[in-house]
């Protein structure tokens, strides 16, 4: 699964730090997640969503693989 966060991240000017902290989740949660070597649970792409005033859909690309 492919995502957007680390560009909606660097347009909200916010550090992977701070991500974490308004999340409630490790800063290496974040850098895996960045990374493609962490896929999210449904309650942490929701919070994604809702901090970044979008959707999941629009940070998350499905693929088959």
């Amino acid at each position: 699964m492919k995502n957007k966060i680390q560009e909606l991240r660097q347009e909200h000017h916010v550090t992977q730090a701070e991500l974490a902290d308004q999340l409630q989740v490790s800063r290496q949660t974040i850098i895996s997640l960045e990374r493609g070597k962490y896929n999210a649970s449904l309650m942490l792409a929701h919070r994604l969503a809702t901090y970044f005033n979008t959707t999941i859909e629009d940070i998350f690309t499905f693929e088959e693989e």
